[in-house]
């Protein structure tokens, strides 16, 4: 069982940028891949960006590419999505998630565990 929390959501200006992370508790976190993923009212649920468990490898939407990075720190136990340039089109919950197998980064099906969300508001 792995727990995630995440942090360090809140209210920022366009152009603006904030830091997300998602500490985990429970079995190992080293051994699980990370994503994140974000939902706005009444959308779907959208995939924002997985990293491996080494933090070797990453993949982005293309609507955040250039712009969010993902990376973990496995001594801490905790993932981190940093935001910049962002957009008011980024305004939703944003999820971290943790899969033990492989499978799509992109299906939030293929995630075993998940954080209760936190909010990211983005002005215009």
């Amino acid at each position: 069982q792995v727990q995630l929390v995440e942090s360090g959501g809140g209210l920022v200006q366009a152009g603006g940028s904030l830091r997300l992370s998602c500490a985990a508790s429970g079995r190992t976190f080293s051994s699980y891949s990370m994503g994140w993923f974000r939902q706005a009212p009444g959308k779907e649920r959208e995939f924002v960006g997985a990293i491996n468990w080494s933090g070797g490898r990453t993949n982005y939407a293309d609507s955040v590419k250039g712009r969010f990075t993902i990376s973990r720190d496995n001594a801490k136990n905790t993932g981190y999505l940093q935001m910049n340039s962002l957009k008011s089109e980024d305004t939703a919950v944003y999820y971290c998630c943790a899969k033990r197998l492989g499978g799509s980064d992109t299906s939030p099906t293929q995630y075993d565990y998940w954080g209760q969300g936190t909010q990211v508001t983005v002005s215009s």
